[in-house]
């Protein structure tokens, strides 16, 4: 393979579009060039780099095993290339950057709105783009640079960086019908007797319950399954079953029918992150961002720390 410097950088971006489109026809279409032309380049690219990028055939055009590798390394350094560009004009004026988050639904339903409203107030021309996912969606953001941080519960994915922000214990929002206790809490093995009211098996408090359920030699009784808090909770002010939710997620004002018990034997508790990919370093204005998530993230430290202030500017 030759030296890396004596391919044109430009033919990256047509192999991108190719690689992407799985199609010479789309890639031409796309840059607004001929078929004949996109193919000559990849060819070059080809001859350049000293192995074959694709398999072709008349109905197909699919990657090669080091057409694979290529993609992949293509797109993070495009990605690097675009964030660095990013940095450098943020750090000149805050006012041209953006930031887009991948978020929890549990956090994202109940302390995100708060912290954005803070931030959109001291830094009111940054752009802001929120989306609310699953964790194992929200990794897959991640890694695909679809986002360029997350606010989720700490797992054990390798390729990803966890800062925790908030340890939490984990409730259950008990209906009154189906258990009634003078206690602050109810003991695992009592909990499951019960119908179980739980999030999609996409979160990661899903997976923190069925495993701290099965390590305990136990099982859940559950009918029903959601992709929303509100909808959880719901559920169970309607009788349905008992929903367990963390700390933050529980309602302000619960309903007079439902009982808040914390989890015990065993105690359960789970710590929410900023994640990143390993490596990764976060443009001026997404480091604002996690350094006012992580000031007013905790409910206890938020309602001290959230107040009215003066409008701030950046300056340089």
């Amino acid at each position: 393979m030759q030296p890396i410097m004596n391919v044109n950088l430009k033919l990256f971006q047509v192999f991108l579009l190719v690689a992407e489109h799985a199609s010479f026809r789309s890639a031409a279409d796309q840059a607004h060039r001929s078929q004949s032309s996109i193919s000559t380049q990849i060819k070059q690219l080809e001859g350049q780099l000293g192995v074959a990028l694709f398999h072709r055939t008349t109905r197909s055009v699919r990657l090669t095993a080091e057409g694979e590798q290529l993609l992949d390394c293509v797109r993070r350094a495009l990605h690097e290339v675009e964030a660095g560009l990013r940095k450098i004009a943020e750090a000149v004026d805050m006012r041209r950057g953006y930031v887009s988050v991948g978020c929890s639904p549990t956090v994202a339903a109940t302390r995100l709105p708060i912290v954005l409203a803070a931030f959109r107030h001291d830094y009111p021309d940054v752009k802001l783009f929120v989306r609310e996912l699953t964790s194992s969606d929200l990794f897959e953001s991640l890694r695909k640079r679809e986002v360029d941080f997350g606010i989720a519960p700490v797992t054990a994915e390798t390729d990803l960086t966890f800062k925790p922000i908030l340890k939490e214990d984990i409730y259950a929002l008990v209906p009154r019908r189906l258990f009634q206790t003078l206690k602050s809490s109810i003991p695992l093995a009592e909990l499951v007797q019960m119908p179980v009211l739980l999030l999609n098996p996409a979160t990661a408090l899903r997976a923190l319950i069925e495993a701290t359920v099965s390590a305990q030699g136990l099982t859940l009784s559950t009918n029903y399954q959601f992709s929303q808090v509100q909808t959880l909770i719901a559920a169970a002010t309607a009788g349905l079953g008992t929903a367990i939710l963390p700390k933050i997620a529980l309602p302000k004002v619960p309903s007079d029918d439902l009982q808040v018990l914390r989890i015990v034997d065993p105690p359960m508790t789970r710590e929410i992150a900023i994640v990143t990919v390993k490596g990764q370093s976060l443009s001026p204005a997404a480091t604002r961002l996690v350094a006012l998530i992580t000031r007013l993230i905790d409910p206890q430290k938020g309602q001290a720390t959230i107040k009215p202030a003066s409008r701030k500017r950046v300056t340089h």
